[in-house]
């Protein structure tokens, strides 16, 4: 077997993690009333679409492509979300199903169900756009693997898809093996999500909480296939009372897109789709900026990452949603490290902790930095770039989240 696929080479990224509690202003914290699910429905994982692949005009016409994803929460139906989001043409799905993974390709006998939307067999998904399937009945554990397989009959475009996976999925290019439970004819593998950004389900969870963020959100440093991100770590201690989406992007930036990189857009213009609009929100934190400063171009004044900070909460509370900021974690001994950046990481930082914008504080700086040079990262959190931290980094990030700010 061989990989078709690369993970995008630009994972430049930071991101801290829950911790400490702050207050926050009055007007934040005591006007907002927590959402929960409408009707009953949560969303169980998440993938953000990033980008197009790179060289695909045409697509993956005859392939069948199963994405392996992990839940957080479990339930007694599933939905499914499909995105064309970086697609210039209209994407025809022609076979779509769930199921539980049994071993590598294999779904486990009985767990497989095809899935249809507004009844049909196949969907047409305008450029730009996503499909939500009709609803199936399928028993979902908590903590567990689900495959979902998309078959596209016919030249499509350029493909969405999300570049961080640290999964492993399985593909084969020719024809539609859907509906297969045996993994046989999945002959290759990829490192990367395509088409599917989301799975809900309904019955066991009161509602999700959202993961905004970049490469430390998504998980880079962490052990590929592991589940060790941090939010992976976080549902862990959830035990599927939420669902727990991660909407981190691998070198996403509040501010700029960065072309071409797979970082995908601004985490203020993909706000609404990645976090806003996902099954049963109620409570988001955000973990966002360190690529704004270490990034070219450097942004180096402060006031323009915390209004955009302003702007996310304000837009959330909107929508009667709960914001938790976490703090910048350490980057010194990264490729860029200057006292410049490292003084706007601080000014950032000490807005987060004392500008009672959020309605809690989590202070990812403090429980993953080194008492000895609190500037860096303590060796034993960090994955050895001095920027993402390692999987006893993301757990200890987790561990620090104050559950009763959830």
């Amino acid at each position: 077997m061989r990989r078709l696929f690369a993970v995008s080479a630009a994972v430049l990224a930071g991101f801290g993690i829950l911790t400490t509690s702050g207050s926050a202003n009055p007007e934040s914290a005591s006007s907002v009333v927590a959402q929960h699910a409408v009707g009953g429905w949560v969303g169980t994982w998440a993938a953000a679409p990033a980008s197009a692949v790179p060289n695909t005009p045409d697509g993956y016409p005859g392939y069948s492509i199963r994405n392996v994803v992990h839940t957080s929460a479990g339930g007694g139906r599933a939905r499914v979300h499909l995105s064309n989001a970086f697609g210039t043409t209209p994407l025809t799905f022609g076979h779509v199903t769930v199921a539980v993974q049994g071993t590598g390709a294999d779904a486990v006998p009985g767990s497989l169900r095809s899935l249809t939307f507004g009844g049909a067999a196949n969907v047409v998904v305008p450029a730009g756009a996503e499909a939500l399937s009709d609803p199936v009945n399928l028993r979902v554990p908590a903590d567990a693997n689900l495959l979902v397989t998309t078959y596209v009959p016919a030249k499509s475009g350029p493909v969405t898809y999300h570049p961080a996976a640290a999964q492993t999925s399985y593909f084969t290019r020719t024809g539609d093996f859907a509906a297969s439970e045996s993994g046989a004819p999945y002959t290759e593998q990829t490192s990367v999500w395509h088409y599917v950004s989301g799975v809900d389900v309904q019955g066991n969870a009161d509602a999700s909480i959202v993961t905004l963020g970049d490469s430390i959100t998504d998980g880079v440093g962490s052990v590929a296939g592991a589940n060790h991100r941090w939010p992976d770590y976080l549902a862990d201690r959830l035990h599927g009372r939420f669902g727990v989406l991660n909407a981190g992007i691998s070198a996403n930036r509040l501010l700029l897109d960065v072309p071409g990189s797979g970082a995908g857009q601004n985490a203020l213009s993909r706000f609404d789709r990645d976090v806003l609009s996902v099954g049963g929100v109620r409570t988001i934190i955000v973990l966002e900026g360190i690529n704004d400063i270490q990034q070219t171009p450097h942004q180096t004044d402060p006031a323009a990452i915390t209004s955009a900070y302003r702007q996310l909460v304000a837009q959330a509370h909107a929508r009667g949603i709960r914001v938790l900021g976490g703090t910048l974690t350490p980057f010194k001994g990264w490729r860029v490290y200057d006292e410049t950046l490292e003084a706007t990481r601080q000014a950032v930082n000490t807005f987060i902790r004392t500008g009672g914008v959020f309605d809690a504080v989590v202070d990812f700086d403090a429980v993953v930095r080194d008492p000895a040079d609190p500037l860096r990262m303590l060796p034993a959190y960090d994955s050895g770039d001095h920027l993402h931290p390692g999987d006893a980094g993301y757990e200890r990030m987790a561990a620090a989240v104050r559950l009763d700010r959830l």
